[in-house]
């Protein structure tokens, strides 16, 4: 399949060592990353979760993390310098976006952390990074995908998605087996691959993820006025402009 630019991987990028912990359910994928962490564990580390009772997302909102989807927090190795590693939160969007793709969906980027089919979230991701004074230390991420999984009002899981795409033959069924969390978080591993392959290449991953970037139809309010969303800048940023002005929006997370 072609991404928007073009096919960015004719072959795969080489698999990270990943280490997998497994959990049946625990409180959040984030607190048992947090607990192998500073046990002395070290990248690239995946903690994956069938159900998490007590998972949330950005600014510690909660997240509903049903059996069903993908759960996971995970550890990568990240180039030391900020100025030329790409922005992280865009790096894993674009991953898992060519994943979904390959799968025949039309995937949106939705600034700063969702991916979306039409109008309704997919997906969220929770980007950050470890710093070591100067430098980054590693990259870690947590990501929810649904899948066949209940959601919550204003989202979709990937089964319904499929079921829902144009000229769709396997039925039901089969789409509920393309969306098992076992096979969803194979690809999410690969999205990761992706993601650390490209993480000292800024411009590539700015230029894909702004190729699927989803803008509000409406203006943006800040400082009090109205701005205009007009791309995104290196670091990740949502570039805003309004009478010859512009600005870079940051989220921390």
């Amino acid at each position: 399949m072609r991404t928007p630019q073009g096919n960015l991987a004719p072959t795969p990028p080489p698999p990270q060592p990943w280490r997998i912990q497994r959990f049946q359910q625990c409180s959040s994928t984030e607190t048992e990353l947090d607990r192998l962490l500073l046990a002395g564990a070290t990248a690239p580390l995946v903690v994956l979760a069938d159900r998490q009772s007590r998972g949330h997302g950005q600014q510690g909102r909660p997240w509903s993390s049903p059996r069903g989807g993908v759960w996971l927090s995970a550890a990568l190795p990240w180039p030391e310098h900020a100025d030329t590693a790409a922005a992280l939160g865009l790096a894993v969007a674009v991953g898992l976006a060519l994943e979904l793709e390959a799968l025949g969906l039309a995937v949106r980027i939705k600034w700063p952390n969702d991916l979306l089919i039409g109008d309704r979230k997919l997906a969220g991701l929770l980007p950050r990074l470890r710093r070591r004074g100067p430098r980054i230390g590693l990259a870690r991420v947590g990501l929810g995908l649904n899948g066949w999984n209940r959601v919550p009002p204003g989202a979709i899981g990937l089964a319904e998605a499929l079921s829902a795409r144009p000229g769709n033959r396997l039925g039901a069924a089969g789409a509920r087996w393309q969306a098992d969390p076992v096979a969803l978080a194979a690809r999410v591993l690969r999205a990761l691959d992706w993601t650390c392959a490209r993480a000292d290449q800024a411009e590539l991953v700015r230029d894909q993820a702004q190729a699927r970037l989803w803008l509000p139809a409406t203006s943006i309010p800040h400082d009090g006025e109205l701005w205009q969303a007009q791309g995104l800048g290196l670091d990740g940023g949502l570039l805003i402009g309004r009478a010859g002005e512009q600005r870079t929006l940051h989220r921390h997370f």
